[in-house]
């Protein structure tokens, strides 16, 4: 019986492991989409307590905490800290086999060196060996104890972006760059989420905008702002694609009816939402930007909850959309054009883990290595099953060597537990392979695979 969390964690294969510890552990991590705050790294941030840094804002321990039960009053509510870190280290004994119970024990053991396991009797002791070290593990100290090279946080298109040039300005050895992501531009089924967007946009660019000619010069100039920020992807959260092209004139409509509180139809939605990705996705290609596009979430299905505690509550789930059409309708109007730039698809539903894989080798044009990239799992499916999923479809409908790696899309300066996470799976998958003779035993150029994926490909891919 092996030891839970061993060094050898995952990996069952002596190639397995020969991959990960000789070529896999030692790569830095380019974590090119996340969504950590930007004032908290310019600002080398510490944290008061093990439940600030760690449980504050996680959406995915407060989904667990109420399915065990635990009430609202110590989740997001008024308790204090150390009695909602306490009702966690309750619930984290029930997450068995949920992807939480290894991320959590993992974030324990790293940075903080703890590996008791997280209950009821432990809470306590762990709580304040944990508290203990907090003085030493700021915002940076952290990005850099976990060999971060370069990460991109998630902006809208009105933020100023002064933390990112602080940072610029006052470098400490992590790169860390804006990602411009327009999508309350798109907002029309949503007119007060809109409306404010349009005030603020108008507000940063000083122009009046009256009509949807004036949204795309104003975003546009953002756009700009932001390259000259360093920045050089772009994020696109949508429900799914959209191709339903317009006039300049139903356009306006769309955006006059908005702008008086009238929300758009499903069809005007999604010929606004056309109208918008396209135009930014002309501008990406111009630019050499690589363009993200996170597809399938059905958010904020608890309206009492949205109501209490706001989005990003944990009342988010899968979809069910139909997107291929549209996608390959969407991509091809660029590519027709020669206006189709790098592109990574992120996918929430496990059923179109197959039509997104064929999807992005369908647009690949033989200019760049991996140019649409089929990216890895995401939010329910960045787990243990989600990740070989990801990975045998891609291998089974593309090149998994050429697969740009994982990310950590979080809120969390703990989450870099999950690239560790990632690459255990990564050369475990590998390694049976070897061992079970479907690959040749050729561990330097498997080697050199692992390594691409955990980091030269994203290094060369991105090209910040």
């Amino acid at each position: 019986m092996k030891e839970f969390l061993s060094e050898d964690f995952l990996l069952k294969t002596e190639t397995a492991k020969r991959l990960y510890f000789d070529y896999a552990v030692s790569m830095p991590v380019i974590d090119y989409h996340n969504h950590l705050p930007p004032d908290e790294i310019a600002g080398n941030k510490t944290f008061d307590n093990l439940y600030a840094i760690w449980l504050k804002g996680d959406h995915y321990k407060w989904r667990a905490m109420r399915a065990n039960g635990v009430p609202e009053e110590f989740i997001t509510g008024p308790a204090d800290d150390y009695t909602k870190f306490r009702h966690w280290a309750a619930t984290t004994p029930y997450t068995m086999r949920n992807p939480l119970y290894h991320w959590s024990h993992m974030e324990l053991k790293n940075p903080f060196g703890v590996t008791d396991l997280l209950n009821e009797k432990t809470a306590e002791k762990i709580y304040h060996d944990c508290n203990a070290q907090l003085p030493r593990l700021s915002t940076q100290t952290l990005l850099q104890h976990y060999k971060v090279d370069t990460l991109c946080t998630t902006d809208d298109p009105v933020d100023s972006l002064e933390h990112h040039r602080a940072i610029a300005n006052k470098p400490f050895g992590t790169r860390v760059l804006p990602t411009f992501r327009p999508d309350r531009a798109m907002a029309v089924d949503n007119p007060e989420v809109f409306n404010r967007f349009i005030n603020e946009l108008a507000a940063v660019t000083n122009k009046e905008i009256t009509k949807f000619e004036d949204l795309i010069e104003a975003l546009h100039s953002r756009h700009t702002y932001f390259h000259e920020a360093g920045g050089r992807l772009s994020d696109h959260g949508i429900s799914t694609f959209y191709f339903s092209p317009a006039t300049g004139r139903e356009l306006d409509t769309i955006f006059y009816n908005t702008r008086n509180h009238r929300a758009a139809t499903p069809y005007e939605n999604a010929q606004f939402k056309t109208a918008v990705l396209l135009a930014v996705c002309e501008w990406n290609h111009e630019r050499e930007w690589t363009q993200q596009f996170h597809v399938g979430a059905i958010r904020n299905n608890n309206s009492r909850l949205l109501q209490q505690v706001g989005a990003d509550a944990g009342v988010d789930s899968i979809g069910d959309w139909r997107v291929a059409e549209a996608m390959s309708a969407f991509f091809d109007a660029l590519d027709k054009k020669d206006k189709l730039t790098k592109t990574v698809v992120y996918n929430l539903n496990p059923s179109y883990n197959e039509v997104f894989a064929t999807m992005a080798g369908n647009f690949q044009d033989g200019a760049i290595p991996g140019k649409i990239q089929y990216g890895s799992g995401w939010w329910f499916l960045d787990q243990k099953d989600g990740m070989e999923k990801q990975m045998n479809v891609l291998s089974n409908m593309g090149l998994l060597s050429r697969f740009v790696g994982m990310l950590t899309d979080s809120r969390s300066f703990l989450s870099y537990s999950r690239h560790e996470y990632f690459r255990r799976i990564l050369c475990n998958l590998i390694g049976n392979d070897v061992e079970q003779g479907e690959l040749p035993n050729d561990v330097a150029w498997l080697g050199k695979m692992v390594q691409d994926i955990c980091y030269y490909n994203a290094k060369a891919y991105f090209g910040f």
